[in-house]
């Protein structure tokens, strides 16, 4: 019985060594799992590792969308061929060219499309090589048919105002280098919208970890809050800058409007002698009743010089003075200034007349007013003569005393200078020519000039031929 009890204790004794060593080797192997696995985690994979900080600075990307043999791809390296498209540049800087079509190879990056002339540039990328750089930001991309008869035309506009035309003759090259331009267009002006956004929270948070402000290198103290909302309040001043030149704009208009509507009258201003009334351009019964008479001293002055010593010249009013001197008569005569036609500088007789032609092609309203024009082109289409003078005459009966004043002292002369027609060699007919633009024209240009002209010579040349009947009612 102790013998059996004996053994009985051995064998629990060896089977409970045995679940002992199993445990341990169980335990043991669990262990080197739970090592393994944190060696493993502590090797950070790919997907673990932090993402390099993408560049800000364009300079410094190298990934640039690409064209290369027709498709649009993404290539770290700068490496690589375009295709040949007919280019011409037709604008530089809002500044017309002359159009001049140029095969050209073409390479487009992410915010460029590069023109060389030889394939072999394209491989070395020399910057000397290329002849021509087409910025793509802002730029704007469109086809057009009314700037060029070759089809398949496209133009990119930059924010310059430079002007490109690109043509290929195959549609599926030209459409598939359009879309490829417009999307780097597009890609190239959102990636410097969000650029100038990402620079502007950077500039900030730069400025608060310079030294003094909590640097990370010497100081761990974080940024002054006070600091930081003056930085603040100074960043969202800027954001309003546009807004508020937007109402210093409006509130320069309104200070202009009110400017302009307290600003004195015309009247005001010559009662005070600012303003001066002018002779050239000032109506013709104004002028009159100004100087309290029926006829313009200054037609009085001029009709009087050339009755003293220019009825015999050659070309009398046919011939043109010189303009500087004309202006300066002109001058005198607006200031109201004393004015003597004596005068050495008034010798030559054609200034004077240019002047008179001056006076009369300057007045608000012709000699012969603007209501009276078509009933003046009646008259010359009346066929019978006698008809004719009459319907003239009392046509001319009915203008203002002053028009027709005028018009007789004028006409009285023009006729005494055609009495010298065979020393100064004008003849009626060339003085109509002369005078009929001058004295007469509608008031609104919607006929044809040139039948107007015709009636307007038409007219002045009748008037001359019977003014001693005209305007002499009691001669026989």
């Amino acid at each position: 019985m102790a013998g059996a009890k004996v053994t009985k204790l051995q064998n629990q004794l060896n089977q409970h060594q045995q679940l002992s060593s199993v445990q341990l080797r169980t335990k043991s192997s669990q262990n080197c799992g739970e090592r393994l696995s944190q060696s493993k985690s502590m090797v950070l994979q790919d997907s673990d590792l932090p993402e390099k900080p993408i560049s800000r600075h364009r300079r410094n990307q190298s990934q640039y969308s690409v064209i290369v043999g027709g498709a649009t791809a993404f290539e770290t390296q700068e490496d690589f061929r375009g295709e040949q498209l007919n280019v011409t540049k037709i604008s530089e800087r809002g500044k017309k060219q002359r159009k001049n079509w140029t095969l050209m190879w073409s390479v487009l990056k992410s915010d460029q499309l590069l023109f060389y002339k030889d394939r072999q540039q394209i491989t070395a990328l020399k910057p000397d090589g290329r002849t021509d750089v087409v910025q793509l930001w802002g730029a704007v991309i469109e086809w057009i048919t009314e700037k060029s008869s070759r089809k398949n035309v496209f133009q990119i506009t930059t924010n310059t105002g430079s002007e490109y035309l690109i043509q290929v003759d195959n549609f599926s090259t030209a459409n598939k280098w359009y879309d490829a331009i417009k999307r780097a267009i597009d890609s190239s002006t959102k990636a410097d919208f969000h650029l100038r956004r990402s620079n502007s929270t950077e500039n900030l948070h730069r400025h608060c970890s310079l030294p003094g402000y909590g640097s990370a290198s010497t100081n761990t103290k974080p940024c002054n809050l006070g600091h930081r909302r003056s930085i603040n309040m100074f960043s969202s001043s800027k954001l309003k800058h546009s807004s508020s030149d937007i109402t210093d704009k409006n509130g320069v208009k309104n200070r202009l409007r009110k400017f302009i509507s307290r600003r004195p009258s015309i009247k005001t201003l010559q009662e005070k002698g600012l303003i001066k009334d002018r002779v050239f351009g000032c109506k013709l019964s104004t002028l009159c009743e100004r100087e309290g008479t029926i006829v313009p001293q200054f037609i009085r002055m001029c009709l009087d010089a050339v009755d003293k010593r220019g009825l015999e010249v050659d070309g009398i009013y046919r011939v043109s003075g010189n303009l500087a001197t004309i202006q300066k008569l002109r001058f005198i005569i607006d200031q109201e200034e004393q004015l003597d036609l004596d005068q050495h500088q008034w010798d030559d007789v054609h200034v004077i007349t240019g002047a008179l032609k001056m006076f009369f092609r300057e007045l608000p309203e012709p000699l012969f007013p603007f209501t009276f024009f078509q009933p003046f082109v009646d008259v010359i289409k009346i066929k019978d003569s006698k008809q004719k003078v009459q319907a003239l005459k009392k046509l001319i009966h009915e203008l203002p005393r002053v028009n027709q004043e005028t018009m007789k002292l004028l006409f009285t002369h023009l006729n005494r200078v055609l009495e010298f027609s065979k020393k100064n060699l004008m003849s009626t007919q060339g003085m109509a020519i002369v005078f009929g633009p001058t004295l007469m024209w509608p008031e609104l240009d919607g006929g044809n000039m040139a039948v107007n002209m015709v009636f307007q010579n038409q007219v002045v040349e009748l008037v001359l031929r019977e003014s001693p009947e005209i305007f002499n009612p009691d001669r026989k």
